[in-house]
């Protein structure tokens, strides 16, 4: 992973934290969760609070994530609200963290000059041994508590304004004046600073769990549907009145699930051309074959006519792999007719044809499946998929190692907005 740290496609844009106040809050919050408080003098984390440092001295990566439900937090300043999540279980973590900063940003401004936040992102299970447990969470509560304490002695404040404004006698009362004044000084007025944060539940919605090796979960009005491997307890016998089972290598109903949804965008020459994404998809199937074959081949060097070159002299090789005549096929097929009929096409062949439809809610889920479905395609996979990108690097030789850092840096790394909306029609606010 060496390569990936220095190049920054793990733990990358992380925030550094290292003021003594801060690491001193940070602990606070570690304690709070019955953890060892931390003896690094500088860390860097997440959007959630994780430190992927923290984690190495605890021995720990869930140390923030103890049974891959209930996630935890902790923050430190409104700027993490830019940062990713680097450690999940879940793929819309993020997204509702960024919901519960958007909602929330006021009272997170507020409370953070003085003091971090930390809780849990609670729901209705408590540990997931099958896939009912997952079906079960349909909405999440942040539960809320502070280092400083700052929430409770806001909470201690405005109960003694109250009585202040209630009880005619109050006013007489020096012992509650004075500790309103020193309250105060603490939170600062609380009529002009609501430290109060204003929403605390939010709806689950579709997301992919890192339980069972991997569970899509897709909700429409009336059906639930589950993608996964069918070997995971449950699938076919929780809720089967309202859930629909597909398995992960069922690559025909996936595809009819997702087409028939208008979750897919199916191939129109209109954006298939101006994405690049065939060919695209066509250099990373070559560029893999090369490296099944000659692990030592240096692809970083590799250009068109080196390329080609190689095509020609493994030419069985390539035609029994079968998938880069595909696209090149299709491609050719696009261009004359301007699209492709997918019911000709195999079924397992079909998910290097088409991408999410950007503007559905669940385009980054879909996609996330996609590059599963698609796994050469290396680049896809780190977009949407980055544990497991990680986990099928770990298992490259070095050369090709080396090249797959090079070719991310090179060009996704360079401006990802732009490389996301080019491939796959992502538009970003």
């Amino acid at each position: 992973m060496k390569r990936l740290l220095e190049a920054e496609l793990i733990y990358g844009r992380l925030l550094d934290v290292s003021g003594p106040h801060l690491i001193a809050r940070y602990n606070k919050a570690l304690e709070g969760f019955g953890l060892r408080p931390t003896a690094l003098t500088a860390f860097s984390i997440d959007m959630t609070g994780f430190s992927p440092e923290i984690a190495d001295e605890l021995g720990d990566r869930d140390y923030l994530d103890p049974n891959r439900v209930n996630r935890r937090f902790i923050i430190m300043t409104p700027d993490q609200a830019e940062l990713p999540v680097v450690h999940t279980s879940f793929s819309n973590t993020a997204a509702l963290m960024h919901e519960f900063f958007n909602a929330n940003g006021r009272a997170i401004n507020a409370i953070t000059i003085k003091d971090a936040l930390y809780g849990e992102i609670e729901d209705s299970v408590s540990v997931v041994d099958d896939i009912d447990d997952l079906l079960s969470i349909n909405e999440v509560r942040f539960r809320v508590l502070s280092a400083e304490d700052m929430l409770g002695r806001a909470a201690e404040l405005r109960g003694l304004v109250d009585r202040l404004k209630k009880v005619p006698t109050a006013w007489a009362d020096d012992e509650m004046l004075n500790r309103m004044v020193e309250l105060a000084k603490l939170t600062g007025d609380i009529r002009q600073n609501a430290l109060v944060p204003d929403q605390l539940v939010f709806r689950h919605e579709a997301f992919w769990a890192n339980h069972f090796g991997g569970v899509y979960v897709f909700l429409d009005d009336k059906t639930t549907t589950v993608i996964c491997d069918p070997s995971v307890p449950g699938f076919r016998r929780s809720r089967p009145w309202q859930v629909s089972y597909i398995a992960i290598n069922d690559h025909a109903r996936i595809y009819d699930f997702l087409a028939s949804t208008k979750r897919l965008q199916l191939p129109q020459a209109s954006w298939v051309e101006e994405s690049g994404l065939y060919q695209h998809r066509a250099d990373m199937i070559v560029r893999g074959l090369i490296d099944e074959i000659d692990p030592t081949a240096n692809l970083a060097n590799a250009d068109r006519i080196w390329l080609q070159t190689w095509m020609h002299r493994n030419a069985a090789v390539v035609a029994r792999d079968g998938a880069y005549p595909f696209l090149q096929e299709m491609i050719r097929m696009v261009a004359a007719t301007g699209t492709i009929k997918m019911q000709d096409v195999a079924p397992a062949n079909r998910f290097m044809l088409v991408r999410a439809a950007p503007t559905h809610p669940d385009q980054w889920l879909v996609n996330r499946l996609i590059s599963q479905l698609v796994p050469r395609d290396f680049v896809s996979r780190f977009v949407f998929d980055k544990q497991g990108f990680y986990d099928a690097y770990e298992r490259y030789g070095e050369s090709f190692k080396a090249y797959v850092v090079a070719t991310l840096t090179g060009s996704y790394l360079k401006d990802k907005a732009a490389f996301r909306h080019k491939l796959y029609g992502l538009r970003e606010e």
